[in-house]
């Protein structure tokens, strides 16, 4: 294993890697500075630049995006009051309050210092699960590696937001949307129509991006201005980091809590940086200073949440199991390599594991490096509107998605999956299940079909590493069942409780309820998913029996799981509680935004990609993010010089239109 570590050292030194890592680590950088994005937007949109490319180059690219994303996420929570990304919200307590005392580069420096020093504690972490979990996961035989598959997705289900059947139902729409193409068994197509563009299944370029990344756009873009003024960069570098030094232990401390929340799936970096606070708090003396200002309240969470980002790695490098949505991308991306996480991957890619180690560690120290030297710069981006950058991202997002399949069709699927997404996030029913479904169904499916074809009966379900998964996933329900009871016992329920429940989101998702939450909407999407299960479990009828088996069992328990929405938003109507709006400002927005979109992809097909943007980027500006005509021109000429000249330097093709042709 030391051979392997050097080796994967010394394979750094080559150009190509170190370009690419810096590439990763100038990304993440920014895109941590865009709110809504964190390390899921990172990953999404950097995926599809890695087609073709060798798995060690593209891992350099998005381990060095993903490393980084916390650190700079800190600029804007502590320059402006609004984090980057939900678990920079923390820090913001603290950060944003020192800031307004003259003493911004303080606490950024304490940031900066805590997040590097956090990324190499949990390199560190990564580095020393891989010897320790070796002998246990080469011992995995099929019937194992079938339970984490579930056990991915219902812990991400289960622990999310506290809310079990909204998260089960996402999981299983997910695995249900995995499914769609051929049968990994039997080579028979489901699910597609008749369709030759859905037997491939679909793309987790579109898939990723439409449930998060569009949906994102259409719920931040009718932010049209800034109203806060930034602070100034006041303060000292130096006095931050000599007081860095003295706060080791809580560096250390919030380290820890970080890799175990990463290692925890569906926990995130949130509920990390929260229990990394909470901690801080209960080992200080004295507490009067926390959210006022206090160095503790910043080094503390900021630990922790780059930490988290290598701990999430070990579950789902070691054993398959995602902890959160970049994670669950780069299990997908795994499995397009060919690569199968766990005996597999400790076997035969063990120079890669290390080559992620290195990159991790690598990238959180240039990263709080950069840091240090461009805050200024930075600092200038977290004044722009969120709708003015909307016309680019959705510009990359759409292209990105384009490279995987070629096809225009992966775009559309993409639009209709951010609706979804949005609607989702609006109704508060979690997102990270659902994309963890998706990546996990097809490996789900073929270890259970091994188990079936190996095992007589249910026998395996004796064996004990099977025995301990389904006591691993049974005990959250369990103690989720207890915690309910005493609430029930004691109507007076403390802030503990509430703080507890707030902190079980992943890391990507809104720290708020959903605005249409026990709205008709949100009655419509129970309604909506139930009946999608329904004709699910119908069609699965017409499969042979090894294909139909599994979608079977999803359909039927997302029909139970719908109902029981069903039935739940009903008794909310007729317990008397006031139903919100079914029809405000906010969905006006995105149904405006995604019929932008489904005209932009109309442009796309008619006149090709260059000119589609050409027409459409200008006018978004101008009557979406009410820009100047000046900027609008200089935004749409740049983007299209940028478009024009990136075939030559990246393997990306452009959408052609019928014109062209």
């Amino acid at each position: 294993m030391f051979d392997a570590a050097l080796s994967a050292l010394g394979s750094l030194s080559e150009p190509s890697l170190l370009l690419m890592l810096a590439a990763g680590v100038i990304a993440g950088l920014v895109m941590g500075l865009i709110p809504g994005l964190g390390g899921t937007g990172a990953v999404a949109i950097l995926l599809p630049v890695t087609f073709g490319m060798e798995p060690e180059q593209a891992f350099a690219l998005l381990i060095g995006a993903l490393a980084v994303v916390h650190t700079s996420d800190t600029v804007s929570a502590v320059l402006l009051g609004a984090p980057g990304s939900a678990s920079a919200s923390v820090t913001m307590l603290d950060g944003y309050a020192m800031a307004r005392k003259g003493e911004a580069k303080r606490a950024l420096s304490l940031a900066f210092l805590s997040s590097m020093a956090g990324g190499l504690i949990g390199a560190l972490g990564l580095t020393l699960a891989i010897p320790l979990a070796r002998p246990l996961v080469l011992s995995f035989a099929s019937p194992e590696l079938f339970m984490l598959t579930v056990l991915g997705v219902s812990l991400a289900a289960v622990l999310s937001r506290g809310n079990v059947v909204k998260g089960l139902l996402a999981g299983l729409l997910g695995l249900l949307l995995g499914f769609v193409g051929t049968s990994p068994t039997t080579a028979e197509e489901r699910f597609t129509g008749g369709s030759l563009f859905l037997g491939d299944g679909l793309s987790l370029v579109a898939v990723a991006l439409g449930i998060f990344g569009l949906a994102e756009i259409a719920s931040r873009v009718g932010q049209r201005t800034v109203d806060r003024d930034m602070v100034s960069l006041g303060g000292g570098w130096m006095s931050g980091i000599k007081e860095w030094v003295t706060h080791w232990t809580q560096v250390i401390r919030g380290s820890l809590i970080g890799i175990w929340a990463g290692v925890l799936p569906g926990v995130g970096a949130t509920a990390g940086t929260w229990l990394a606070y909470g901690q801080a708090v209960a080992t200080a003396k004295d507490k009067r200073k926390f959210g006022k200002g206090d160095p503790r309240g910043i080094v503390g969470p900021e630990s922790a949440n780059n930490s988290v980002e290598a701990g999430d790695l070990i579950p789902t490098l070691l054993f398959g199991i995602p902890g959160g949505v970049p994670s669950a991308m780069l299990l997908g991306m795994l499995l397009t390599y060919g690569i199968q996480p766990g005996p597999a991957i400790v076997t035969e890619h063990l120079n890669l594991m290390y080559l992620i180690v290195w990159c991790f560690a690598i990238a959180s120290i240039v990263g709080a490096f950069l840091c240090f030297l461009a805050t200024p710069g930075l600092a200038k981006l977290t004044k722009v509107p969120f709708a003015v950058l909307g016309a680019g991202l959705l510009v990359i997002m759409l292209l990105g998605a384009f490279q995987e399949g070629g096809q225009i069709g992966d775009l559309w699927i993409m639009v209709a999956l951010g609706a979804a997404g949005w609607l989702m996030k609006a109704t508060d029913t979690p997102r990270a299940p659902f994309l963890i479904g998706f990546v996990l169904a097809i490996p789900m499916e073929r270890y259970y079909y091994l188990t079936d074809s190996l095992y007589d009966g249910v026998g395996w379900l004796t064996r004990p590493g099977v025995l301990v998964f389904l006591a691993v996933l049974v005990g959250p329900l369990v103690w989720g069942l207890v915690k309910r009871t005493r609430r029930n016992r004691d109507q007076a329920a403390d802030l503990g409780h509430r703080g507890e429940a707030d902190l079980r989101h992943d890391d990507d998702e809104d720290t708020e309820q959903g605005m249409l939450k026990d709205s008709p909407w949100s009655l419509g999407f129970a309604v909506l998913t139930t009946v999608v299960f329904a004709v699910a479990l119908g069609v699965s009828q017409t499969f042979s029996p090894e294909a139909r088996l599994m979608p079977q069992l999803v359909s039927a328990g997302g029909l139970i799981m719908g109902l029981v929405l069903v039935w739940a938003e009903l008794r909310t109507r007729r317990d008397g509680a006031a139903p919100r709006p079914g029809w405000t400002h906010d969905v006006t927005i995105a149904v405006r935004m995604f019929g932008a979109m489904a005209l932009f992809l109309v442009l796309v097909m008619l006149g090709g990609y260059l000119v589609a943007v050409t027409l459409f980027v200008p006018g978004f500006l101008l009557y979406v993010a009410r820009a100047r005509p000046r900027t609008a021109i200089i935004y749409t000429v740049v983007l299209c010089l940028v478009l024009a000249a990136l075939p030559s330097i990246l393997p990306v093709d452009l959408p052609t239109g019928l014109l062209q042709g």
